[in-house]
């Protein structure tokens, strides 16, 4: 395998490893009465009993709203990764109802899953943090398109640094977090040309952490509203950033309860943002819902969970990847009057 790391990279994993240290804690209104509220649904899921879910990193809704997880199917987080790819299926389809699987793909194609997404044409792209690429898949799982050279680093227009998410837009568009490694943000045109970036986090990361505002520490979720706003989840400075689609800076909320902020997804029909943080030294995550200008509405606890990515029905049903317990939770929403 050739990999050429990037001058600073290793100090990047060795932080990310470590984890940031302890925050204050700020007093948020949890969930009550006068909001909606959300109600777990226990036994979804419905596997097998002899079906092992992997570290599920990536989530999507497709066009029937079903779930399409992007799982590592028994790889433990390495890095540099094996050489040799996964040989299990690493996407599942499920369905939304009965929490069955309705597909199961992906064998042999990747070496460390992340991020996935869904784009309006049900197509599926994925991001591989040991590959270096996104890759794109009809919904027949047949690969349709590369971005990156596989397994090398680099940060220009056509290499990447463990790029951890995909975001489209309805033009054809698409914007990736990239990522561990260089904390920025790239925009391509539909046809895969670079069209600019944005964020950067210096090469002595002592001296620059990349929390300036448009800057990353970690781009590790995105996606985009209607008016395609631009949502960042900028996970070693705890923080959301929201973008126009030019990638000018609007908004920011820094969290202050926890220690990273994983992933964010947009609700279009009610018009929230949903995110996911983890708190290192209480090992839990908390699932957050703002409005679209990043004013937080509501947040519920959820002990001994490690969420890493979320996404949104079209009926506002969250659903959470957890690494810890190599499990997928379904939420329901539950309307207040």
């Amino acid at each position: 395998m050739k990999y050429k790391p990037l001058g600073f990279f290793y100090i990047w994993i060795i932080l990310l490893a470590i984890g940031c240290g302890q925050s204050k804690e700020k007093k948020i209104p949890e969930e009550n009465a006068i909001y909606d509220s959300y109600k777990l649904v226990e036994d979804w899921p419905n596997l097998t009993e002899d079906y092992i879910l992997g570290m599920p990193t990536g989530l999507g809704i497709d066009s029937e709203s079903n779930i399409v997880v992007f799982h590592r199917a028994g790889r433990p987080w390495s890095f540099p990764p094996p050489e040799e790819k996964i040989k299990k299926n690493t996407i599942l389809t499920i369905d939304r109802e009965t929490g069955k699987i309705l597909k199961s793909w992906g064998s042999d194609l990747f070496l460390m899953p992340h991020g996935l997404e869904i784009d309006r044409d049900n197509n599926i792209w994925v991001t591989d943090v040991g590959l270096q690429q996104i890759l794109k898949f009809n919904q027949d799982g047949e690969l349709v398109r590369v971005i990156g050279e596989a397994t090398i680093l680099g940060n220009d227009s056509i290499h990447f640094s463990l790029p951890t998410d995909v975001a489209g837009a309805p033009d054809g568009s698409f914007y990736v977090s990239d990522g561990y490694g260089n904390s920025r943000v790239v925009k391509y045109s539909k046809d895969n040309s670079f069209l600019f970036e944005w964020g950067k986090n210096g090469p002595d990361y002592k001296l620059n952490r990349g929390d300036n505002e448009g800057e990353f520490n970690t781009p590790h979720g995105i996606d985009l509203d209607k008016n395609m706003n631009v949502y960042i989840a900028d996970r070693e400075n705890n923080r959301i950033q929201k973008f126009d689609s030019e990638g000018n800076f609007i908004a920011v909320w820094q969290n202050k309860s926890a220690h990273q902020l994983y992933s964010v997804a947009v609700d279009h029909k009610n018009n929230h943002l949903l995110a996911i943080d983890y708190d290192s030294i209480a090992k839990a995550s908390k699932i957050f819902r703002f409005d679209l200008d990043l004013n937080l509405d509501m947040q519920f606890n959820n002990p001994n969970t490690r969420y890493h990515d979320i996404a949104i029905d079209n009926e506002g049903t969250i659903y959470v990847g957890d690494i810890a317990g190599n499990k997928i939770q379904k939420f329901l929403l539950v309307k207040s009057e």
